[in-house]
């Protein structure tokens, strides 16, 4: 019987890996790229009723004054508090995937959707995906990435890096992992060679 459906592959990988240019190569090669951050950004647009209800959850506090969300004031209370993210995740993580779900209904069956998510595994998503792509890389490296990208201190970098799973239990899950510890020329030739295979699996699926 044909694949009626789009090929769904999970990316995801440790904070500061590379997915998202691993997500960029897919997008190139003709992926439908479905982002779980850009689509947590859009449901907390300012005035959503999403922010509403952090607001009731964690206090008027994590609000801008114009009543957006500030995300770094939220993040500061749900990264050193594993509670606090635990409650955040309830409410964003089954709209996040309720979204995807329906992005991923709009991809033509012919395609293949690559749905980014940093914590597939940890919000039990492995399931909606026919593969999984796992970028990986050192924690010290992810560390100094971090520091360096986006002006972490090593406290911060490390405090991200433990409120994901062990890089063990990521890589469990994978059909593929894609090594980002060597060069930029590397981590772009892996994402072409992967990219080849996940075309290659579609393609066995769908005859």
């Amino acid at each position: 019987m044909a694949h009626l459906m789009p090929f769904i592959v999970g990316l995801t990988g440790g904070i500061g890996s590379g997915k998202s240019t691993a997500a960029s190569c897919f997008s190139q090669h003709g992926a439908v790229v479905i982002d779980a951050d850009e689509i947590s950004r859009e449901l907390t647009a300012p005035g959503s009723p999403v922010v509403d209800e952090l607001a009731q959850e964690f206090g008027n506090d994590i609000l801008q004054t114009d009543g957006s969300l500030d995300r770094a004031a939220l993040a500061a209370i749900v990264f050193n508090n594993k509670d606090s993210l635990a409650r955040l995740n309830a409410i964003m993580h089954p709209k996040i995937r309720a979204e995807a779900l329906r992005r991923i209904a709009e991809v033509k069956p012919h395609q293949i959707a690559v749905y980014d998510m940093p914590l597939l595994v940890e919000t039990n998503s492995v399931d909606m995906c026919d593969a999984v792509v796992v970028v990986d890389l050192d924690p010290a490296r992810q560390v100094q990435r971090l520091m360096a990208g986006r002006g972490m201190s090593s406290e911060q970098a490390q405090s991200r890096i433990v409120n994901q799973v062990p890089r063990e239990l990521r890589n469990q899950v994978a059909t593929w992992v894609i090594d980002n510890d060597g060069s930029t020329q590397d981590f772009a030739q892996a994402c072409t060679f992967v990219w080849g295979e996940i075309v290659q699996r579609a393609d066995k699926i769908r005859s």
